[in-house]
């Protein structure tokens, strides 16, 4: 942005917090600032140069961020002052920019967190063992977050509530969506589900077996999802001929993937999952007989 522009206020969303109009391009921005929103006034005006910007991102996806409307109105100031710590966190463990959405995204999912504790309501989090193997870094962070809420609100932050705030951490750093993290790790439950019932076992939490498949698949999907990495595998005719019960596995995870998911999934990606099975399988055998 170069010069000086005018914003128009168009919402005071707390002390530290306001959305505002751009005069030109009619685009809308949310301004983060320590008192930037003290005194504001709806239809006021704020200069892009006032010293107490200390962030300012534009609004592009309206749909999304109206999941927030009925926060945006009244955000505690405590909850966006342990947001900005928490955000500073985050940048020193990963340097560079975070993702924009995460300065109205984590206060949100934060108050609602306080407000269903102090309420008595459970918080609940089937993904948390994969998220915690998944993504160790952000889960070490969003442990420190979740101690840093407990001491400001006076609450006990569950740790299912920990595996919630992992997903906003991962999301602030790599510019991933939470929602397409939940559908993620929804994805990755089901395929390990489906893989138990099919062959009659049942994996121990945390076992290495578990947490290869869990990290074989997540990667596997990540990519679905992502589809910015190609992927070529070159023993693709020998895993279909050696393999085959593995591969027959693999083709039906890979049907489900492609319905759940709504991508089609590479032939590649398919030998690559029957050739980790073939080892899963294989090394659980040699388990059990010695």
């Amino acid at each position: 942005m170069s010069g000086t522009e005018t914003f128009k206020v168009i919402r005071v969303i707390g002390n530290n917090v306001v959305m505002v109009q751009s005069g030109k391009k009619e685009y809308e921005y949310v301004i983060l600032g320590k008192g930037i929103g003290f005194g504001a006034k709806i239809g006021g005006t704020i200069t892009s140069d006032d010293p107490r910007i200390e962030k300012l991102f534009k609004l592009e996806d309206r749909e999304q961020w109206s999941q927030h409307h009925h926060l945006l109105e009244d955000f505690d100031d405590q909850v966006l002052d342990i947001t900005d710590e928490i955000l500073n966190s985050i940048t020193k463990e990963f340097p560079g920019k975070l993702n924009d959405k995460v300065y109205l995204a984590l206060p949100s999912h934060i108050q609602f967190t306080i407000y269903r504790i102090r309420n008595g309501m459970d918080i609940i989090n089937p993904f948390l063992e994969e998220t915690k193997i998944s993504f160790p870094k952000e889960y070490e962070i969003a442990m420190k977050a979740a101690e840093m809420i407990g001491r400001t609100f006076d609450i006990e932050v569950p740790e299912d509530e920990v595996g919630f705030l992992t997903y906003h951490v991962y999301s602030a750093v790599s510019h991933v969506p939470v929602g397409q993290l939940v559908k993620a790790s929804n994805m990755v439950g089901r395929l390990v589900g489906i893989i138990e019932h099919e062959r009659g076992i049942a994996f121990k939490n945390g076992s290495m077996d578990h947490v290869r498949l869990l990290m074989h698949l997540r990667f596997s999907v990540d990519r679905i999802l992502n589809q910015s990495v190609k992927v070529d595998n070159p023993f693709e005719e020998q895993i279909k001929t050696n393999f085959t019960d593995e591969y027959g596995l693999a083709k039906r995870l890979a049907e489900v993937m492609e319905i759940d998911l709504g991508r089609s999934i590479p032939e590649a990606e398919v030998c690559f999952l029957a050739m980790h099975l073939y080892r899963l399988f294989r090394g659980r055998t040699t388990q059990q007989q010695s």
